[in-house]
């Protein structure tokens, strides 16, 4: 059974720890009600890399970038875009993904999917 590799595009940047920690909710709600397999870079890449250095940040886009490439959707989440969404959207539909956004009621629909050790959105 080969899983459906879903792209998740969350902000970043402002608060960065509490983002990550949203966008390995995220994650976990692809897996764990759609049977996804999640790939989001932002909260990988950045245990490597420096967001705060342009140079860095710019490489960990990069490299977002080209993971997408290999996805079959990508989801966003959030009530923004960011600019570095909007890259990854825009690079989205330039690919023919489908692109869906997640908003926070389809989100807490079913909580039994949330981690009690984690935060609460």
């Amino acid at each position: 059974m080969l899983l459906k590799k879903v792209f998740i595009c969350s902000a970043l940047r402002g608060d960065i720890h509490g983002n990550i920690e949203k966008a390995n909710e995220y994650c976990r709600w692809a897996m764990l009600t759609h049977g996804a397999l999640p790939i989001a870079p932002h909260a990988y890449f950045t245990r490597f890399l420096d967001d705060n250095s342009p140079a860095e940040r710019e490489l960990g886009i990069t490299a977002g970038l080209e993971l997408l490439t290999g996805c079959d959707e990508l989801w966003y989440f959030g009530d923004r875009v960011t600019e570095g969404m909007a890259r990854e959207i825009n690079m989205a539909n330039n690919l023919g993904l489908t692109v869906r956004h997640i908003g926070s009621k389809e989100l807490n629909m079913n909580n039994e999917w949330r981690n009690p050790y984690e935060i609460s959105l």
